[in-house]
């Protein structure tokens, strides 16, 4: 089906109606978490808040508006459909939580394996592979002739794509190695992961994909234009979230410096002692503040 001028009607809805459902299910439960938490000290900051509705708002109009419906159709059109579901919208969802907001799901049964998942080498293999093989050929067609493949495609691109943040950004423990030079190591290589692909589509010759053929057609673009507009999207997108990645992780750097010196300040006028690695690994944690609670509580003991 080609959409035409004034065609009000997507096909990608019907092959979004999963999804859709189980993100409204997932937009409950992270409703009931921020209720349950309001008023304590633990409540969700309202900038968490605000990214996870930006996150919703952007699925929605990846998964169902006309933009569904033109991925099936051109090639541009799905691949950006493909980053506000896999890259921008995981990132924001993964920015909304929190630890406590996260703790009731972490105490199922099983859910220790998503330390495993979250590790961040484990994330990048995961999300890499999955990105690849989703852009072979018969992948990539069987993705856009059936809608159950395409459906399957959608979810594993969210759900890896949120893995991936995860492992950089979200609220579970890192491993000690994990630091700002290696966070730094992590964002080049996720980039240059999607830009060798978005190299590939820009500057690889004849057009990869034949099942965007007549959509291509209706809409007076050729299959090199097509495959060349995809890859510009991938590579430009791509280089504006490095860029933010970047000045988070600087800003960050320099945070943690100051957080760190003024720790070693507070220990030291209260005659506890505090080594600097320490103090690192807790500000470096996200415990900074917990650690100097208990500074304080032990020179308060102590007098």
């Amino acid at each position: 089906m080609v959409l035409a001028a004034g065609d009000i009607s997507w096909p990608g809805v019907t092959s979004a109606l999963p999804i859709l459902i189980g993100l409204f299910a997932y937009a409950a439960l992270y409703l009931a978490g921020v209720r349950r938490l309001r008023g304590t000290s633990r409540a969700v900051p309202g900038w968490r808040i605000a990214c996870f509705a930006a996150g919703l708002v952007l699925l929605l109009a990846a998964l169902a508006s006309p933009l569904a419906g033109a991925a099936d159709e051109l090639f541009w059109a799905h691949m950006l459909e493909h980053l506000m579901i896999g890259d921008l919208a995981a990132l924001l969802f993964v920015l909304g939580l929190t630890g406590p907001l996260m703790a009731p799901v972490l105490r199922l049964p099983g859910m220790g394996a998503l330390r495993v998942l979250v590790h961040p080498v484990v994330a990048f293999a995961l999300w890499a592979v999955n990105l690849y093989a989703w852009h072979l050929r018969a992948l990539h067609e069987g993705a856009v002739s059936n809608e159950d493949v395409h459906a399957l495609q959608h979810v594993l691109f969210l759900a890896l794509g949120m893995n991936m943040w995860m492992a950089l950004l979200g609220p579970l423990p890192k491993p000690d190695w994990f630091g700002n030079a290696a966070r730094l190591i992590y964002i080049i290589a996720v980039r240059l992961t999607a830009a060798v692909l978005g190299n590939v589509f820009v500057f690889g010759g004849g057009a990869i994909y034949d099942v965007y053929a007549p959509g291509e057609a209706a809409w007076d673009i050729s299959p090199a234009a097509d495959q060349v507009a995809a890859g510009a999207i991938m590579m430009v997108e791509g280089s504006l979230v490095t860029l933010g990645l970047f000045c988070w992780l600087f800003l960050r750097a320099a945070r943690q410096t100051d957080e760190r010196q003024d720790l070693l300040e507070f220990a030291q006028a209260r005659g506890v002692e505090l080594s600097e690695k320490r103090a690192g690994r807790a500000v470096a944690a996200g415990r900074g503040e917990e650690l100097r609670e208990r500074i304080g509580a032990s020179y308060r003991s102590g007098t």
